[in-house]
């Protein structure tokens, strides 16, 4: 993803502020632990004279010969054994060994955003967010949670011709989003999921679920509406203007580098030819980068290629695990409870 350098430049004072923050905290720590354990501060004060007495025979070796040695076995021995005492201070006070350890928003960078030369998914995710103007992703999603999916909205009534009832379904579909959830990390597990079903029955929620647990736990999420993410992907494709189409570049290209990319209410787009490749595009590309993607739909799975194409169609069958979802639109069945 790229980013101006005025973006890139607030994204890395965020992780400043966070260094700062947490190191700050630290010092409070320290100065507790100071004050209700004293001997903890000579200890600090001798091993930081022991690291610096290793450090000079270290330069005074590699200026001698030109070979840096390992520090000698006795220093070694006296700093092993006032990491000893350290911890049993601590452990005498009431608190876990790390208490006086730095402690980072993101453990995986440790606050820089990099790893190695490689971005962060950390930073990926405040590329998204800064991007797309959705810092307040967890206030879109709301309330939407699996706690709170509810199969009392679902008929238990069975289905016509020997398929599940929409309880049996709503079911299954919510153990398919727990699954992916759980799964996420699992390189044999599947990326690629569709929700399919009449409107209101639940597909948008559940793919809110995921999206919200998977950003809750530290991965790059973005999540589009249909009609939204096809008007951006036309504006960069179609426009003149050489800044429009710099914008939404960048936005193009968040498309396939964020970790999961939900893609809501498919079909409710205007479809065409380039709505279609385009589709084609990101499902395919994303497979082949072996990134997840899950999209929800109104249009069946045998209506894809009447609806977008063959190869969109076939995409769709071959690689994504497709969950239905039944029953009356639960929107309507809430907004008569309220009336009541």
């Amino acid at each position: 993803m790229s980013l101006t350098n005025a973006q890139h430049s607030a994204i890395m004072h965020t992780y400043e502020e966070a260094r700062l923050r947490n190191r700050h905290e630290l010092e409070e720590r320290r100065d507790k632990v100071y004050a209700a354990l004293p001997r903890m501060a000579a200890l600090d004060g001798e091993a930081a004279a022991l690291a610096m007495k290793a450090a000079e025979e270290l330069l005074s070796d590699t200026a001698a010969d030109g070979i840096a040695e390992n520090p000698s076995a006795d220093l070694n021995a006296a700093l092993n054994r006032i990491q000893v005492e350290r911890s049993a201070l601590l452990a005498s006070g009431g608190l876990p060994e790390d208490y006086l350890e730095m402690t980072y928003d993101c453990p995986h960078c440790k606050d820089t955003g990099y790893i190695g030369s490689r971005k962060c998914r950390c930073f990926i995710q405040k590329e998204c967010a800064l991007l797309y103007e959705q810092s307040n992703l967890q206030n879109v999603f709301g309330a939407d949670s699996f706690s709170t999916f509810s199969l009392d909205y679902y008929p238990e009534t069975p289905g016509k011709n020997g398929l599940p009832s929409p309880r049996e379904d709503a079911a299954h579909a919510l153990r398919a989003a727990q699954e992916f959830v759980r799964d996420f990390d699992d390189p044999d597990k599947p990326k690629e999921l569709c929700f399919y079903g009449n409107v209101g029955v639940g597909k948008t929620f559940l793919s809110h679920c995921i999206a919200s647990e998977l950003l809750q736990k530290g991965y790059s999420v973005l999540y589009q509406p249909s009609y939204d993410l096809f008007e951006k992907l036309a504006r960069y494709t179609f426009s003149s203007d050489t800044e429009t189409k710099e914008n939404m570049k960048e936005i193009r290209d968040a498309l396939f580098s964020c970790e999961l990319l939900v893609i809501d209410d498919l079909g409710t787009e205007l479809t065409n030819s380039f709505v279609a490749s385009a589709l084609f595009q990101i499902m395919n590309e994303r497979g082949l980068l072996h990134k997840a993607t899950v999209l929800s739909t109104n249009i069946p799975p045998d209506s894809f290629a009447d609806t977008f194409s063959e190869r969109v169609s076939s995409r769709l069958l071959g690689s994504y695990r497709l969950v239905r979802l039944t029953g009356t639109d639960i929107r309507m069945l809430k907004q008569l409870e309220r009336g009541h």
